[in-house]
């Protein structure tokens, strides 16, 4: 089955962002603010990276990247980013997450934010207009939580005869999980379908709700999308293969660690953008500091090794933006 990711990109702003005095760093530093952990972002990690790297910057070489991870933690992603300031940073890159670009944005009015979130930049209040981000705010938006309707398509699909699904989320993500509930709600009353929801924002939380799964004999789980799945996404997939619970989730890692399905947007493919992005900027800023300080045009393009690194154009279907 063919996925189609609708990617919203922002920016023409940023070649107008207010210049920082940096000439006293030799290596611009990177702030990376991420909302889950290492090891569930593997592969978005190396995408980024390999953006970066096309765009001439590699981490240990010409700049250095700071990472702070919540761990699935939203609550201290304001502390993060703030620390992530005060080392006065050339860009801060939020991943993968709007709580994350919400406390970056909150952090700072002058350090320039690359965003790449699954949500809508404007609902989620990253951004007040598509074209016209504005401000020092850039990035990428996959749209993936507009695709939760899609994985419970699937699962139906996969399993015509299971009227009773259960949904995982994380009550402390707020109306990042809301929307999709309520997506998924009307979903489920399209296909005949009964849901019940199960609430879960720490391990004690998240163990209890596989129990109660079985408790109710469901046929079957969706895992909302928010930083707390991703960050505990092996668990997630351990114990939903010990019970035997098909499965499906957002990230494509999920299937790599024991789940059954994945389906969302090309998050990979956002964050390869996303570091792509970050490349122009620190560019920018390198011109800068060696005491450069005209304006430079900025040209969006598709890079030549695209293929290699696994993207097909044929993907994706560009959003308008």
């Amino acid at each position: 089955m063919r996925r189609r990711a609708f990617i919203a990109l922002f920016g023409a702003t940023a070649a107008a962002w207010p210049p920082k005095a940096r000439a006293q760093q030799p290596v611009l530093v990177v702030g990376y603010l991420g909302s889950a952990s290492p090891m569930a972002w593997a592969a978005r990690l190396k995408a980024f990276n390999q953006g970066l790297s096309e765009a001439g910057f590699d981490d240990g070489r010409n700049i250095a990247v700071e990472y702070r991870w919540a761990e699935g933690n939203i609550d201290r992603l304001p502390q993060l980013a703030n620390e992530l300031v005060g080392r006065n940073v050339a860009v801060l890159v939020t991943p993968g997450s709007a709580p994350a670009a919400l406390a970056a944005k909150a952090a700072t009015t002058t350090i320039p934010i690359v965003f790449e979130t699954g949500a809508d930049p404007v609902e989620a209040g990253i951004v007040t207009n598509l074209r016209h981000p504005g401000g020092n705010i850039t990035g990428v938006a996959a749209l993936t939580f507009e695709t939760g309707p899609k994985r419970l398509a699937i699962l139906h699909e996969l399993l015509p005869s299971a009227e009773l699904i259960a949904v995982l989320v994380n009550p402390a993500a707020g109306e990042v999980v809301g929307r999709q509930v309520k997506d998924l709600q009307a979903t489920a009353l399209q296909l005949g379908l009964q849901l019940v929801i199960l609430r879960a924002s720490n391990d004690r939380e998240l163990e209890a709700a596989f129990v109660k799964a079985k408790e109710m004999r469901v046929s079957a789980l969706v895992i909302a999308a928010d930083p707390f799945a991703n960050s505990r996404i092996k668990d997630i997939a351990d114990q939903a293969l010990k019970a035997a619970l098909p499965s499906i989730f957002v990230n494509p890692q999920f299937t790599a660690l024991g789940g059954l399905m994945s389906y969302s947007g090309t998050i990979i493919e956002t964050h390869y953008l996303a570091g792509g992005y970050v490349g122009r900027i620190e560019r920018r800023e390198a011109r800068r500091a060696a005491g450069d300080s005209g304006h430079q045009s900025r040209v969006d393009r598709e890079p030549q090794n695209r293929q290699s690194a696994g993207y097909r154009r044929s993907d994706l279907a560009a959003r308008p933006c």
